[in-house]
């Protein structure tokens, strides 16, 4: 492949090779930080054999993190939801406000022209002719009261238009109130589920010998290494296009600015971030406004082939959709991997990708 095509924007190269030096100290990174831009698989790291009690450790931790990652995507969007309904509360309460008072006119206009009729001593309109004493000013008079008559049923139509609206806003709300609440509980059930989750993580790998969590660490290394070489040997690189957009650019740029900052469930920045919430605020700089969860991002967004993906783009990962990080090209993503390590560039093939799709109009 020639140096076009392998070509990185200029920002994201300095941020890949440095992360790459830095990724050899221990805790720096969840998967290899160091894909090999050439597409040529990467070297193996010396990794001692690992005992099977370790590796089996190594898998119930990605169980338990991929199950708070799912579990933090449910809080994600129930809180979105949340945030969506209290708006929509606040304007139907705004309607219902603005509807009493045009209610509370209407009924003193409804209230005066009944006053007026009253003054007519309500009989019908043979009678005041016989009795009037000028049947000219009668008959110019009882074209008034005709148009007098139209608004007066004007009124009570709108009146009733009115008080139909208000009812409609009334039980629009209390429908948004419930489905406020159950969303709520949602949010209620899926940050227990996530603390859970983590809490028995962070138990399991306390109770590892240091040399022993040292290895593990190995171990995740190796094992997304492994993943990269695979996804690299396929030749996805000869093809990739290395130039973003303007907009991805941007999004670029913010996300590798945020390298180092630490990964927090349901964060969205400027001090932390959890997956999507990086890639959500990193769009967002760029002047789109995308999902705020990686299920939603997957499911709305514009899906490209892997093959066709360009920097800026967003790669889904799992079968459930549960991660995603932003590719910065040359076979990278950057991204926040889990709770315990801090955004880092790793490799694009080093978890399992579900597909690519694109923010933004073009």
């Amino acid at each position: 492949m020639g140096t076009g095509k392998r070509g990185l924007l200029t920002a994201a190269v300095t941020v890949v090779c440095a992360v790459t030096v830095l990724a050899a100290a221990p805790g720096t990174a969840f998967a290899d930080p160091a894909p090999t831009p050439s597409g040529s698989t990467a070297p193996a790291a010396p990794t001692p054999p690992p005992s099977k009690d370790l590796e089996e450790v190594r898998q119930r931790l990605d169980t338990l993190y991929h199950e708070a990652a799912v579990a933090t995507d449910a809080y994600n969007a129930a809180e979105e939801k949340a945030e969506q309904q209290s708006a929509e509360i606040v304007k139907l309460a705004q309607r219902i406000v603005q509807g009493k008072k045009r209610l509370d006119e209407l009924k003193d206009r409804a209230g005066a022209a009944a006053r007026a009729q009253y003054r007519t001593g309500g009989l019908p309109p043979e009678a005041q002719l016989v009795l009037s004493d000028d049947p000219r000013q009668f008959l110019d008079g009882s074209g008034r009261i005709l148009q007098g008559e139209r608004a007066t049923q004007h009124v009570l139509s709108e009146l009733t238009r009115t008080q139909q609206d208000l009812e409609q806003y009334a039980a629009d709300a209390s429908t948004q109130w419930k489905k406020l609440e159950s969303n709520r509980k949602a949010k209620a059930a899926a940050k227990k589920k996530i603390k859970k989750r983590i809490a028995a993580a962070e138990k399991l790998e306390s109770e590892l010998e240091q040399e022993e969590k040292e290895r593990l660490e190995l171990l995740e290394r190796e094992a997304a290494r492994k993943a990269q070489n695979a996804w690299l040997s396929s030749g996805i690189l000869d093809d990739l296009d290395p130039e973003a957009t303007g907009p991805g650019r941007k999004a670029v740029a913010y996300a590798t600015a945020q390298i180092g900052k630490p990964y927090e469930w349901g964060a969205e920045g400027p001090m932390s971030y959890d997956c999507s919430g990086l890639t959500s605020q990193a769009w967002a700089t760029a002047g789109a406004v995308i999902p705020r969860t990686s299920q939603q991002q997957w499911k709305q967004l514009k899906r490209v082939a892997v093959e066709d993906m360009r920097p800026g783009d967003l790669v889904i990962y799992f079968d459930d959709a549960s991660h995603v990080g932003l590719y910065v090209g040359d076979g990278a993503i950057v991204h926040a991997p889990r709770p315990g390590r801090a955004v880092t560039v790793a490799g694009a093939g080093s978890m399992p990708i579900l597909g690519v799709v694109r923010p933004g109009a073009e």
